[in-house]
């Protein structure tokens, strides 16, 4: 649940009438992250990426005690002397599942795990790995708000996935970026890349080089509508624009099959697609109902996800847009205390 919205950079004459309608916003953004999100898809699975690249491919539906929560990827590369994992799966067994995954292709020691962004989906796998000495890397904003919301987050977990979450604690990043940066590990090299706020304050990307393989995290999904609710959206679309840029063969995104570079131009045609239809509804003085109810973009309809997130996304859009009218800073909907 979302925590009650500080504003930065307010100034001090919006009163009154004004306020009462972003207090407006912040209640039904409250009440529509209660929304459910169907279920779907298989049971993970290791996909060869490329030559000693793989990754373990979620099921991409909505957490639930039949899929086990596990619906996000993670994946690993195998270097000539040890092994680097990027995410970890959303709870101990999961990161046990990607550490049998790994012994099936290498006995070599796991060196780092990088936590892409703080999203649990991803990051409560590390105890699987901590426990065995391998380094828990992530950028410095994602220990940040794993510290803050992890606690309330995991107990959810327990209550959501039961059985699924036993041996499940929160392993905090010892090893912290602040900006891009070389990980020279494991007999490999990685550039682990951080454009500022996008998908998340401390979402990264890694890039492995040689092989062409981009691990995307949270900034990229494929054939899956991406939750905005954490987001700088111009940082987001500017992060995704850079990516672009890159000698990317292979793309390992947040959710769904890995694909091309046609994954990373999907996601951005979204995000600018859901702008450009939240202004215009937003220009033209629609309420918040309406924001939701004619945001539709029904070339995305076929994507995972698409019916509860698109019309969330629709609502913190439009709190986006409200927010930078009052004078405040959009980013500040992305609270640590709100749920993961």
């Amino acid at each position: 649940m979302y925590a009650i919205l500080r504003l930065t950079g307010v100034k001090s004459r919006l009163l009154g009438s004004r306020q009462v309608v972003l207090a407006s916003l912040i209640v039904i953004l409250l009440l529509t992250s209660l929304i459910t999100m169907p279920a779907w898809g298989q049971e993970p699975h290791v996909v060869k990426v490329t030559d000693d690249v793989y990754a373990l491919v979620g099921n991409t539906g909505r957490l639930t005690p039949d899929n086990r929560g596990r619906v996000a990827n993670a994946g690993f590369i195998v270097g000539s002397s040890g092994v680097i994992v990027i995410d970890s799966g959303v709870s101990y067994r999961h990161g046990k599942q990607l550490l049998k995954a790994i012994r099936s292709v290498t006995d070599r020691p796991v060196k780092v795990v990088i936590l892409t962004h703080a999203a649990r989906e991803f990051v409560f796998g590390a105890g699987a790995f901590d426990e065995i000495g391998a380094t828990i890397a992530a950028h410095r904003k994602t220990r940040e708000l794993m510290k803050a919301r992890c606690t309330q987050c995991l107990k959810q977990l327990h209550e959501q996935l039961g059985d699924e979450m036993k041996g499940t604690r929160l392993v905090l990043p010892r090893y912290l970026i602040d900006a891009s940066t070389h990980i020279d590990s494991a007999g490999t090299d990685l550039e682990v890349l951080y454009f500022g706020w996008a998908a998340t304050p401390g979402s990264v990307a890694v890039f492995h080089r040689s092989s062409g393989t981009l691990f995307a995290g949270g900034l990229v999904s494929a054939g899956h509508v991406p939750a905005i609710r954490d987001c700088y959206y111009e940082g987001w679309q500017a992060a995704l624009a850079q990516l672009i840029d890159l000698p990317v063969e292979h793309v390992v995104p947040g959710y769904g099959p890995p694909s091309g570079m046609e994954s990373i131009r999907a996601t951005a045609h979204y995000l600018d697609a859901l702008d450009a239809r939240s202004r215009e509804l937003y220009e033209q003085s629609a309420s918040l109902l309406e924001a939701m109810d004619s945001a539709a973009l029904l070339e995305f309809a076929n994507w995972h996800a698409y019916d509860p997130n698109h019309r969330r996304n629709a609502l913190h859009r439009r709190l986006q847009l409200e927010i930078e009218d009052l004078g405040g800073d959009p980013r500040s909907t992305a609270l640590p205390e709100s749920n993961l």
